[in-house]
Formats: structure tokens, C-alpha cells, sequence
């Protein structure tokens, strides 16, 4: 780890800093836990699903009685039986008063708008029974012309994707700078620049494909309702269900157990939690539902599927003068619970780490039959983040400049921080140029390239190419002045609460929920080191509206920022609650004490002293104390940050190309971030690889595909390629180390910073390694069989294919102001 100046000041207390290996980890991994599927409950009935097998179509009828009468089975229940009480899923996200909302229903009633809805559920004794009985449901479906292509759905005369709304565009999101006030008119911007350069990029459907599928128990207790579920979001998901079923909220416990990962696919109220509340209602009796994983990759939300056209304008120099960016995203059938939102959340992201002087961003949301999209680990920035840097290295290749040196060229200063951006965001620290330079030493740059020229000279059919992809990200998604001024439904505070009980021991309560995370690790080092006490002393609790009833949950790489500042807030007021106990106790003033190690002691009385633990006890007997305070040192604490915090980093890629067989390698892989404060670099590190795998995974391996009838083709691990560890190069990682400001721990985020990063760089190294052979894009995954169409069917044929190219493979060309250069030949079908 590279610490920089600013951050000398912080070396690692006690356990700030430390590796230790994670608490919870013994119990998740020897299966010594409690997942939801673990739950048991006497009397429990078991639901299975009837989902639709075609995207788009009327329901004619349904005939339950041969699965009425089978065996084990209590009863069946059609949307037509349900439609009264079950209310449609929330949208928390309307990101234009002009928003359309079609509504969800949990469970169709009329009519199915893409395949794996549900339209039925069966009510069995035993798990299998309900499985069995989901055969003998019997439905007519009327068929309709699905809607499965973007830019088909949104031309004039395309069929429908729901025939009650007038089009299938949802919203027109625009953020213009120059009418914002934080940029220059684009359009003179565009007329001014010497060259313009414009792109069409593909961000394919991905599936979260968590580990643990999801699962959800709900058990009645007269009026009052407790459900378990596998969830990010306990907290919002009891209002939503409260919202939706009218059951009051203080009657409802939502209970997140050990989950096992989420990448945002469990940052969902799901159907299947509100027709199991329903069903638990209505029966008075414990119900469970767990997915198969077929019933995951089908009909759990899908992130990212965005087409992208991006314009750059600069001066012959490289100096950029403005970006221009539209979007399509698919929405897929229904809006559900900030579908709308990613898209448009990533639209302060695309002008990157990057001094534009203009900036316009358009984006269309866009219904189609097929399962919904929302949140995917980045949730817009990915997205963002693979726009930009790919546009930057087409303008390196227009110009025939270095990549980096584009890059360096109009990135920000370390000494221009805090820096507002033309999308109006205030980045608060960073470095660029230093995680740049430790990267390129990681990788041994200068070898690379040198390597490159002697394959290139000798034709040799393996090529090499070098991508990077030198980033930022808002995280800590939490400014609830921000988020409502975007319309957002809810605040992003988080909050949290210490307990000293009597012998000594803390109980830390916090709002935030993991999922995989670390949290009780990290936040047992953070209050180990503000209260003095030993690290095995600490309790984390967590994801139970009963036990912790105030939070916003985890997403947004938000945890630590926001979660683990309230959690050392609490801490400090335990302190000062302490201290006025102390001071009695002592003798003393409050003034004179000084705390440390968990201590408190008089300034220039030694001896005199008395630990927070024995304050604990003390407060518990309640004997002596100060007659002006409460017999209590707990405290709570709310945290709601002023402005986001921007970790950042360089990711360095050198990718084999087998032009012979199309077949790629990731012959190594280097990457440098800065994400403030490292409570745990061993954790810090864990999300960084994964991070790594999930990005390189979207680079190369996965894509929900649908066939032109809507069927996901993708339906299983057979066809949607997940990589393992085996498929993955070893990591060269490191850090720079700039606070943020923002927030008393200095931390910014890790968790989204490997997924964001590592895409752009993947894709940029395959296309440098093959550009020099007419290459000009190739679709993603970069699957064998895409990359060596385009290094032998496709390729950019127009002006590159005869202009010369320079030596990282671009062409030599004479672009003139305004002139669009647009792209041809693309490997694998649009």
C-alpha cells in the first residue's frame, strides 16, 4: 500500500488498519449459520410458482382443479383470487414528473408481460408436493407480439409492450450543463472542436447470479407478521410491504439473516415477499418460498442492457471540448424499485475524472417483454464508466496519440481538488497521476509495449494489447438533500447504536445490512479503537426491524461511509456520556480528563484513572453517579453526509489475442485505487477481487441473451457463464491513500470499485492487441467466436484500413471540425 502525504497523519491505530480475518467468516463457511431456507417452522406450508412460458400474451383462462386435487397441495391461488389486495410493486424512483408507470402486479391477472411472471402459486404441505403440482395448472394464453429490441420499441408504429400506456419509452431524462449552469453550451462546444468523434457501445443484459438464491418465510402471529427473507434492504422492505398490503408497520418484522450475496439483485421488494405475506395472511399459517436457480436467472431482476451513442469533441491536441451522450435502457416489462434511477444515476458519472467544459446527457427509458432491470453491482457507473474510457481511447486512436497521454491530458489535477465537475458533482480528493504511476510500474508498461512491437513486427498470430481504465465513482449513496433534489423516494442517512452492557461488553446495533460484506469485523475494529475495548469484545447486530429498527440498508457502496460513520458517532457519545461518569467518579473536572486506551485519567494526577468498561458497570449499579445525567452510557447516532466521497484508481490490462482461433488471455493484471481510509486491507482487498472478477466476467463471459420469441436462452450456469477463480489471471493490486473529507473515517467505498474499473480496461487491451489489423469494436462478451469475426469478417474498414496507424495501432487521420467519424465493421451482431 502506497500512503501519500495528506494521509502520513493517519497511521493505523490499534485496529483501524489491521488485517484480521473476518469474525463471521467461521460460521459462513462451515454452513454453521441460518440462512432463510434454513428456517423450519411447525405447521409451515410451501409455495411453488406458475410462471408464463411466453413474453407477451392474454390470459384466456386458468384451470386449477387437477392441481387442487393433488396430492399435499392446501390450495391454489390465481392473480384473479389475489387482485384485490395485492397492490402493485413500488417504483421509489419517478425520475421525471413525466414518468410512466405501467404498475406491477405480483402476480398477473389479465395478462403476462415476459416469461417466468408468475401467474399462480401453489399452497403445499411439502416442498416437493408444491414443485409436483405446478405441472397439473392448466393456463390459455392468448400470444401478442412481444417487444424485445430497443430501437425498434421506441420507433413510430412499434407493437407495445403494455397497450394501456401510448408508447414504450417510460421517461426522457435530460441533463444539459449548459442549461444547468455547471458547463458551456454543447452544441458551440461541438461546432468549435476540431474533430468529433462518435461511438454506438452495447452494455448486454447481466444476471446478478448470487450465490445464495432467494428465499423468504413468513410467519403470522394474530395481527402481527414476521418475515425472513434474503434481502439487502430489511428496513425499506417493511415499508414498502406495509405500503402495499396496508398492514400497519409496526405490526410487520422483516428479518435479513445471514445472506449470501446480493450485488444488488436482492435490492428488491420481490413478488414472491409480497404474495407470501398475502398467502401467510390469508391462512393463517408459516409459508416459505425458495427459487430454484432457473426460477433466479429468469425472473429475478437483470442489470445494465444499455445502448450507448457517445460523441467527444476536441482540439487536434487532445484536448477534450465536450461530450454528448444518449441512452436507451431497457426497463424491461415493469418498473420496479429504482429501475428508472440507475441510468439516470450514471449520468453524473460519463464525463468521468475529465475537465469537459460541456456536457449533455439524454437518456430514454424503454419498456420491453422481458424481466425487468435494476440494480447491478455499480448500478450506473459501470455503465458510465465504460462509455468514457472507451471514448477516450477512440479519440487516442483519431488523434494517434497515446492513450495515457489523452488521459493525462485533461484528467484532474491532485492540486485542483476539491473539484466540481461539469456534471456539478464536488470530487473531494484523489491523486490520479500517482495511482497511474504506481500502476504502470505494477505491470512493467514499458516492457509490455515493447513485447507488443516485437509481436507485431514478427506477425505473430498471438497479438498483445494493453486497455486501461483510469476512474472515479460516487459512492456512500446517501446525501438525502441529494437524493430528493433527483426525486429519489427516500433520504440516505444511516443509523446506529452502542450498548455498554454491565460486564463490559458492546453491543454495536447498526442499520446498514450485510450481505457478504464484513461489517461486523469492520465495525467491531472501528469501536474497538473509540472506546479502548478489545476487538473480541464486540457484538454486531444487525438486519432485524425488531432488534435494529432504524436503517437504509446496503447498496451504493454506502456501508462504511455512511453506516460506519454513525457507528463511530454513537461511539464518540459514548464517550462523552462516560466522561461526565468519569469526572464524578474521580474527582475531577471534565476539563482535566484526558481518554485513551480505553481509559480515563486526570491531566497531571497519575494514577488517578478508571476504564470505560468499569464506568459500565458502574452506571449498571447505578450507586454514584452524577445527580444532572441518566444511569446509561448508550447512545445512538444518525449520519446523513453533505456530498457523496470518490474513490478512484487506474486498472491496467495486457490481454492475448489468438487471432487463429478468436481465443483471449489475460496475460496479466494490475490496478492501483484510492479509497480513503482502509479499516481492514484484507476486506479491502476481498472486494477488490471480486469486484475484479464481476467486471472481467461482463468483459468476456456473461450475457443474458432472449430469442426473438422472448425466451432466455440463458436460462441456466450452462449457458450463462459465470467464471470461477480458475478463469481468472492472479491480481497485482495496490492503493494510494487520500481521505475523504466528507466523513470523520476518511473512507470512500470499495465495493462497486472492481466491477466499475475493470470492463473498459479488459475491452481496450483485446481491441489494442487487434486495432492494427482493421479492428475498430468488438461486442461484449468478448466470446471466441466475436473476436475472430471481427479480426476476419469485420474489422473498420473505411479511412483506418488505408491511413497508416501509429504506434498503439490507431489510424493516422485528417479529421475536420464537426466531422462525425463514424463506426463500421463490429465484431458479433448488433
Amino acid at each position: 500500500m502506497t500512503i501519500t502525504e495528506d494521509a502520513a497523519d493517519l497511521a493505523p491505530a490499534k485496529e483501524v488498519g489491521r488485517a484480521r480475518r473476518r469474525k463471521e467468516d467461521a460460521r459462513l463457511i462451515t454452513g454453521r449459520t441460518t440462512w432463510t431456507d434454513n428456517t423450519v417452522l411447525p405447521g409451515m406450508l410451501y409455495l411453488s410458482f406458475v410462471r408464463s412460458p411466453v413474453a407477451h400474451a392474454k390470459i384466456t383462462g386458468i384451470d386449477v382443479s387437477a392441481a387442487q386435487q393433488a396430492p399435499g397441495v392446501v390450495t391454489v391461488l390465481t392473480g384473479r383470487d389475489l387482485a384485490e389486495e395485492q397492490g402493485s410493486i413500488p417504483c421509489a424512483w419517478p425520475v421525471t414528473p413525466e414518468m410512466v408507470n405501467p404498475g406491477h402486479p405480483s402476480i398477473a391477472v389479465e395478462e403476462v408481460n415476459h416469461v417466468g411472471e408468475a401467474v399462480a402459486v401453489i399452497v403445499a404441505r411439502s416442498r416437493t408436493a408444491a414443485a409436483d403440482a405446478v405441472e397439473l395448472v392448466d393456463v390459455d394464453y392468448d400470444p401478442l407480439p412481444p417487444v424485445l429490441d430497443m430501437e425498434q420499441a421506441v420507433a413510430q408504429d412499434a407493437d407495445l409492450c403494455h397497450d394501456h400506456i401510448e408508447s414504450n419509452t417510460s421517461y426522457h431524462f435530460v441533463f444539459d450543463a449548459g442549461e444547468a449552469g455547471t458547463g458551456a453550451d454543447t452544441d458551440a462546444a461541438f461546432s468549435d472542436a476540431d474533430v468529433v468523434v462518435s461511438r454506438r457501445f452495447v452494455q448486454q443484459r447481466l444476471i446478478p447470479a448470487f450465490m445464495e438464491p432467494r428465499s423468504v418465510v413468513v410467519s403470522p402471529q394474530g395481527d402481527n407478521y414476521t418475515m425472513w427473507s434474503a434481502t439487502q434492504i430489511p428496513h425499506v422492505l417493511r415499508v414498502m410491504l406495509a405500503m402495499i398490503t396496508a398492514i400497519p408497520e409496526h405490526k410487520l418484522r422483516v428479518v435479513a439473516p445471514d445472506v449470501g450475496g446480493g450485488f444488488g439483485g436482492k435490492l428488491q421488494v420481490n413478488p414472491e415477499e409480497v404474495l407470501a405475506l398475502l398467502v401467510a395472511r390469508r391462512l393463517g399459517k408459516p409459508v416459505k418460498w425458495t427459487e430454484t436457480r432457473s426460477e433466479s436467472l429468469m425472473s429475478a431482476h437483470h442489470g445494465r442492457d444499455q445502448i450507448q451513442y457517445v460523441d467527444v469533441a476536441a482540439d487536434r491536441d487532445g484536448t477534450v471540448r465536450g461530450l454528448k451522450v444518449r441512452l436507451l435502457a431497457d426497463m424491461g416489462a415493469y418498473l420496479r424499485l429504482i429501475t428508472p434511477g440507475v441510468p439516470a444515476l450514471g449520468a453524473f458519472m460519463f464525463p468521468g475524472i475529465y475537465k469537459f467544459p460541456a456536457y449533455r446527457f439524454e437518456c430514454d427509458g424503454v419498456f420491453t417483454n422481458k424481466t425487468p432491470t435494476d440494480a447491478y453491482r455499480g448500478a450506473g457507473r459501470p455503465e458510465a464508466t465504460f462509455a468514457i474510457e472507451r471514448i477516450m481511447d477512440e479519440l487516442a486512436v483519431e488523434l494517434g496519440l497515446d492513450p495515457l497521454e489523452v488521459r493525462r491530458r485533461n484528467w484532474i489535477r491532485a492540486d485542483e481538488f476539491p473539484f466540481t465537475t461539469v456534471a456539478g458533482l464536488e470530487y473531494d480528493s484523489g491523486d490520479y497521476e500517482a495511482a497511474t504511476q504506481r500502476a504502470l510500474e505494477l505491470i512493467g508498461y514499458e516492457e509490455l509495449r515493447e513485447e507488443q512491437r516485437r509481436r507485431r513486427e514478427s506477425d505473430d498470430p498471438v497479438q498483445l494489447g494493453i486497455g486501461f481504465s483510469t476512474f472515479t465513482e460516487m459512492c456512500g449513496l446517501a446525501p438525502s438533500r441529494v437524493l430528493g433534489s433527483l426525486s429519489y423516494g427516500a433520504g440516505g442517512w444511516e443509523s446506529a447504536s452502542i450498548r455498554m452492557l454491565p460486564t463490559g461488553k458492546v453491543e454495536v446495533v447498526t442499520g446498514s445490512t450485510p450481505h457478504g460484506q464484513g461489517h461486523e469485523t469492520a465495525w467491531s475494529q472501528l469501536v474497538a479503537d473509540q472506546l479502548g475495548v478489545p476487538f473480541e469484545d464486540v457484538e454486531v447486530l444487525h438486519g432485524d426491524t425488531a432488534v435494529a429498527p432504524k436503517g437504509m440498508d446496503t447498496y451504493g457502496s454506502r456501508s462504511l461511509v455512511v453506516g460506519g460513520t454513525a457507528v463511530v458517532k454513537a461511539a464518540e457519545k459514548v464517550v462523552a456520556k462516560a466522561r461526565k461518569v468519569a469526572a464524578h467518579l474521580l474527582e475531577a473536572s471534565e476539563d482535566d480528563l484526558e481518554f485513551s486506551g480505553g481509559k480515563f485519567t486526570v491531566r497531571g494526577t497519575p494514577g488517578a484513572e478508571l476504564g470505560i468498561q468499569e464506568i459500565a458497570l458502574a452506571v449498571f449499579a447505578a450507586h454514584d453517579y452524577p445527580e444532572d445525567v441518566e444511569p446509561s452510557i448508550d447512545a445512538d447516532a444518525t449520519f446523513d453526509p453533505v456530498n457523496f466521497s470518490f474513490p478512484h484508481g487506474t486498472h491496467v490490462c495486457a490481454m492475448e489475442v489468438d487471432t487463429e482461433t478468436g481465443m483471449v488471455r489475460i496475460r496479466k493484471y494490475a490496478c492501483v485505487d484510492d479509497v480513503g481510509t482502509i479499516v481492514n486491507p484484507l476486506i479491502v482487498e476481498g472486494q477488490i477481487h471480486g469486484g475484479l472478477a464481476q467486471g472481467i466476467a461482463q468483459a468476456l463471459y456473461e450475457e443474458a441473451v432472449y430469442d426473438a420469441d422472448g425466451n432466455l436462452t440463458t436460462g441456466s450456469f450452462v449457458d450463462y457463464l459465470v467464471p470461477s477463480a480458475a478463469d481468472l489471471p492472479h491480481f497485482e493490486t495496490d492503493n494510494t491513500v487520500h481521505v475523504a473529507p466528507g466523513n470523520p473515517i476518511g473512507a470512500k467505498g470499495v465495493g462497486e470499485a472492481g466491477t466499475i474499473a475493470s470492463t473498459p480496461a479488459v475491452v481496450n487491451a483485446a481491441l489494442d492487441a487487434v486495432r492494427h489489423l482493421g479492428v475498430g469494436d468488438i461486442r461484449m462478451p468478448l466470446t471466441p467466436e466475436r473476436v475472430w469475426r471481427a479480426v476476419h469478417e469485420g474489422g473498420d474498414g473505411g479511412d483506418r484500413a488505408t491511413a497508416g496507424t501509429n504506434a498503439y495501432g490507431g489510424a493516422q487521420t485528417e479529421s475536420t471540425a464537426g466531422v462525425s467519424t463514424p463506426q463500421s465493421a463490429l465484431g458479433g451482431d448488433r
